[in-house]
């Protein structure tokens, strides 16, 4: 038996984030979706997404399997019923299907083929559903603080250097590998998770909760907030706070970023600074790709930037800004607030060459010794060719 993570039919909601990824692989705390099932469950957790996507996740095998919504986010009692369900069982909400077990064979996973497999099921109210970009950031206090203890359990923390200054010790954890000299860290605000091969450098000052990914770089004098995580091999620097990060991006140098989620294989140009209030103090409006309109999402809301986007230095970025995949970001004055996917510039806004935009990303990988795979090659063509219609 496997467990098996499905994009919920209204995924566009979590766009740009989900246009090149699954729901399964956002990073929300210290963990990626799919890797906190994998805690929870020790078994083998595959993906099912839309069909332009497929080809980055292995299919499982044809079988009994426990097939669970992706963007469901239980808590510990919805958790445990979950896991419990016996074949032919479901759960479901007010918004559709959170999980069942069942065998289809080889057919694909529909609710029209899965009606007749299901015998029982079962109603659930107050499930708690990620629906838009920008509750990953709003929410990653929480799955940072949750997610903790999953990751420390039955392990033991490395020895650090006598240099560095820590509050809070029994809330910090420090895996094997990590370099870090004369830094400041206080984990009595909440948990501090470092994990191996990360470079802290000297002067920064960490505030947990907040987790830092393998092989990410804090540049000296870095200012961290809680509740930040940034993914595997970032560099960051100047002053950030609650941010997440999904990984391979860059906020190198001095500037702010604050209340944002930011992409893959993104990176800002040094006195990049984005505004998350309003001047007026009101609630932020922000674009909503699913619905085509801006809805309000609370009072601060700085920047959700999707995978492979860049901006120039010294850019200003308006409060409660989308900047779609694959965007260059450049030009005088504050940002619009929506920058589309393959933007080139933002005044006036051009489309950026398919072919140039293909060679910018390579060389951007290259950099952190990774290569842009055909598989995504294919997936940003389509979103090029038909999501931008």
């Amino acid at each position: 038996m496997s467990i098996i993570l499905f994009d919920p039919p209204g995924r566009e909601s979590l766009f740009p984030l989900t246009q090149t990824r699954a729901v399964a692989d956002l990073l929300l705390g210290m963990l990626t979706i799919k890797q906190r099932w994998q805690h929870w469950s020790k078994e083998q957790v595959f993906v099912l997404t839309s069909e332009y996507l497929q080809p980055l996740y292995p299919l499982a095998a044809p079988g009994t399997h426990l097939f669970v919504n992706a963007a469901v986010l239980p808590d510990e009692q919805l958790r445990h019923s979950i896991l419990q369900l016996a074949e032919g069982e479901a759960l479901q909400d007010e918004m559709g299907l959170i999980a069942c077990r069942f065998n289809l064979g080889k057919n694909a996973f529909s609710m029209a083929a899965l009606s007749p497999h299901l015998h029982h099921v079962v109603t659930r109210t107050g499930v708690t559903h990620l629906q838009y970009p920008w509750e990953i950031f709003m929410w990653n206090d929480t799955w940072a603080r949750t997610d903790f203890p999953l990751l420390t359990n039955g392990k033991t923390a490395a020895a650090i250097s006598a240099s560095n200054k820590v509050l809070g010790e029994n809330n910090l954890f420090v895996e094997e590998g990590v370099e870090m000299e004369f830094a400041t860290i206080n984990a009595a605000t909440g948990p501090v998770y470092i994990s191996k091969g990360a470079v802290i450098m000297e002067g920064a000052l960490l505030r947990g909760p907040l987790f830092i990914g393998e092989k990410t770089v804090l540049k000296m004098g870095a200012k961290v907030y809680g509740a930040t995580s940034l993914g595997p091999a970032c560099t960051a620097g100047g002053e950030i706070k609650n941010v997440v990060m999904q990984g391979y991006s860059n906020k190198a140098h001095d500037g702010y970023l604050g209340d944002a989620v930011i992409g893959e294989w993104c990176n800002m140009g040094a006195g990049t600074t984005n505004s998350n209030v309003k001047n007026t103090g009101g609630e932020v409006k922000i674009w909503h790709h699913a619905t085509g309109k801006f809805i309000l999402a609370g009072f601060k809301c700085g920047l959700v930037m999707g995978d492979y986007s860049r901006t120039a230095i010294n850019t200003a970025i308006n409060t409660g800004s989308v900047i779609g995949c694959c965007a260059n970001v450049f030009g005088e004055g504050l940002t619009p607030k929506v920058v589309p996917a393959f933007t080139w510039g933002m005044k006036g806004i051009t489309r950026y060459e398919f072919e140039k935009a293909l060679q910018d990303i390579a060389n951007w990988k290259k950099m952190k010794h990774h290569a842009l795979s055909e598989q995504e090659s294919r997936i940003l063509k389509h979103i090029f060719e038909h999501l931008l219609q």
